[in-house]
């Protein structure tokens, strides 16, 4: 009988008469990354070189250098020996054959029993080329073992639920805490191979999901690991609570921060070759309760389009922004809370401007990415480097075009204004819920009224909606209570009016979603508009001379991207938080 373990038998896992010698998996496993696009053939050649330094296999090299992830070396394995990559859904609720199995001798060759028959005995590997695990196995259980392959962290997760430390142990443990290790201590247990894997799966598995953030937070009986997909947040495995100060102390390293600083926040950045191509991280460590809580925003330029198209921007919208930018000099804005997307649409329209008879320069809080022809300067308000202070050297450095990341005070805001009229194109992004209230929030800083009707020459406003999976969406018919609530059967054209769906699949990690858009409102200040910010009119009486004068406000673009079938009426209120018109 064999012993349960999830809702899928071992049958399911495929029995093979042991893997072939490790000489010859090693080409044929090297061809299919390549084949497979896991790597390419440059990165092969690196790889090999460090295994012939080290005296190891290319694989092991590959993971070392951090230009495979574990899960990709995984799965190629799988695809090569025929056998399957088994997940925390198909480990055991209890031990298996713990008379006869040693947990220290588990760990040590990184093997765990998930199923038993009367003769048989299914093993979940890291490695499935050691033959030395399972034939230790085999001897010490007298059963036949069967392989699955199994990812690093997963089984490490698993060991620490499965096989506790005993009551010694974990009151040893209890007495060192994050807070009390010494800084040498922190730094060798950062530097052992289990927690470097660790850390690199995480990242790893970032990157190869398009996540846009890692969050890791300690709590006092685990360590939580969460991934922002699509600006929503999604909790994956934890990995096991005793490596807490492990894991942190090892990404403060791999950021160059000091380990032994654990009572301030400290910043930071990393940058990891990751399948063949260079992955910036910004790292932010802050102080909690039971530990530092670390987050790491994911910069991969290959997972970005600077595109107006395929960041979903209305064609309308696009020939407002293009008109405007084409302009010699004025300011353009561009408008919304913290992540957005404001900083991308203006890269998207910087690169437009990059040409080599202009003279492109930005100041910017952080650099997110680089921008190859145009000068980015980084703000360092710790020596006095402000947005201020660099916007009136610039001025002196003969600019065509100056993007300004963020209007944050009253001194940039005049400088910017300054700039603008004297013959420069200015680009610069705010912190408000429309387009009209950008006005009155430059008004507020101190900015005259005849300035802005000098120097603006458009205003977008934007958010970002998550795209419903093209490969699962179902078109479903919209209820009565829906089109009374949002006017939908006056935008349908009297025609039956079809909503789409989330459902969830393989191609969308099982959300309904894959990537985001952006819904978007450009104000174009015309005649009407233009009078009213000259005699001090409010952000509505401006926001409706607006819209007369053709602006879609932001709430209606997107029930019209929610009725194109491109996202959900639920993510355009849950984003934009607008009540029906």
């Amino acid at each position: 009988m064999m012993e349960p373990h999830g809702d899928d038998g071992p049958a399911s896992v495929m029995v093979t008469e042991g893997p072939p010698a490790p000489g010859t998996v090693d080409a044929r496993l090297l061809q299919l990354l390549v084949r497979t696009g896991r790597c390419d053939s440059r990165t092969l050649d690196r790889a090999r070189r460090a295994a012939a330094d080290m005296g190891g296999r290319v694989d092991i090299a590959l993971l070392r250098l951090g230009l495979i992830s574990e899960r990709g070396l995984a799965e190629a394995y799988a695809e090569l020996l025929g056998i399957p990559v088994v997940g925390p859904d198909r480990f055991p609720a209890e031990p298996i054959l713990a008379d006869r199995l040693q947990p220290r001798f588990l760990r040590d060759v990184h093997a765990l029993p998930i199923a038993r028959t009367e003769h048989t005995l299914v093993v979940a590997l890291t490695d499935p080329l050691d033959h030395f695990a399972a034939a230790a196995i085999t001897a010490a259980t007298g059963l036949a073992v069967t392989t699955a392959i199994a990812i690093p962290v997963e089984i490490e997760a698993a060991f620490e639920r499965l096989y506790p430390p005993s009551d010694a142990a974990e009151g040893e443990e209890k007495s060192d805490t994050p807070f009390e290790e010494d800084t040498e201590r922190l730094r060798d247990m950062a530097s052992e191979a289990p927690v470097i894997r660790l850390v690199n799966q995480i990242i790893f598995r970032a990157v190869e999901n398009r996540a846009s953030d890692i969050h890791i937070e300690p709590f006092e009986d685990r360590l939580r690991i969460r991934y922002r997909y699509d600006g929503i947040l999604h909790e994956v495995e934890s990995p096991p609570v005793s490596l807490t100060a492990a894991v942190i102390s090892r990404i403060k390293i791999m950021a160059r921060l000091d380990i032994a600083e654990r009572r301030l926040p400290q910043d930071g950045r990393i940058r990891l070759p990751i399948r063949g191509h260079e992955v910036d991280f910004r790292v932010s460590t802050i102080p909690s309760l039971h530990g530092e809580t670390v987050v790491l925003r994911v910069l991969d330029r290959s997972a970005v389009t600077f595109d107006y198209a395929a960041l979903g921007i209305a064609p309308a919208v696009v020939a407002c922004l293009t008109r405007t930018l084409t302009l010699p000099n004025g300011m353009v804005l561009v408008t919304g809370p913290t992540g957005s997307g404001k900083t991308t649409t203006l890269y998207s329209g910087l690169l437009t401007l990059n040409t080599v008879d202009r003279n492109v320069v930005t100041v910017e809080d952080p650099i997110e990415f680089q921008l190859p022809g145009i000068s980015q300067i980084q703000v360092k308000p710790q020596i006095g480097l402000n947005f201020a202070t660099l916007l009136r050297a610039i001025l002196r450095q003969d600019p065509d075009v100056v993007m300004v990341g963020e209007i944050r005070d009253v001194e940039t805001a005049q400088i910017a204004v300054q700039a603008a009229l004297t013959g420069h194109l200015v680009l610069s992004t705010l912190h408000t819920n429309s387009a009209a209230a950008a006005i009155v929030r430059l008004r507020d800083m101190g900015v005259e009224d005849y300035l802005l009707t000098a120097v603006l020459r458009g205003v977008m406003a934007q958010r970002l909606v998550r795209r419903l999976c093209g490969a699962c969406r179902q078109p479903r018919p919209a209820s009565s209570e829906l089109i009374a609530r949002f006017g939908l059967a006056e935008r349908s054209g009297g025609q039956a009016v079809t909503l789409f769906q989330s459902v969830g699949c393989p191609c969308c990690r099982h959300t309904g979603y894959a990537g985001r858009l952006a819904i978007t409102e450009f104000l174009m200040p015309d005649e009407a508009v233009t009078h009213l910010v000259f005699t001090g009119g409010d952000h509505a009486a401006i926001e409706r001379a607006a819209i007369a004068g053709g602006m879609v406000p932001m709430f209606e673009a997107g029930l019209n991207a929610a009725l194109a079938g491109q996202t959900t009426i639920e993510e355009v209120t849950r984003s934009i938080r607008a009540e029906q018109p």
